[in-house]
């Protein structure tokens, strides 16, 4: 499900005006990537939780090469599921 499609079932299960959920779908995705930004966690009980660990540095495959590669440290956003979950 892409974003259109997202909005598209939220306006047919609330009767909500599409424009109206568009904005606040923008606005969740605004704030939850500003909260993740600063390290902080979303957690949406009964859904899950959103946080940024940091990845470390390690060594990979050039594929083509078969050479050693140094895959430098990041930060990744992970998203753990909600235990509720099962009861959808």
């Amino acid at each position: 499900m892409n974003k259109i499609q997202l909005v598209d079932a939220i306006v047919h299960s609330t009767g909500c005006p599409k424009a109206n959920v568009k904005k606040c779908i923008d606005a969740f995705l605004a704030v939850a990537s500003e909260t993740l930004r600063e390290g902080d966690k979303i957690t949406l009980s009964g859904f899950g939780t959103f946080q940024v660990v940091k990845s470390p540095t390690r060594m990979g495959r050039n594929f083509l090469t078969g050479t050693p590669v140094e895959i430098p440290a990041r930060s990744v956003v992970k998203f753990r599921q909600s235990f509720d979950m099962d009861a959808l």
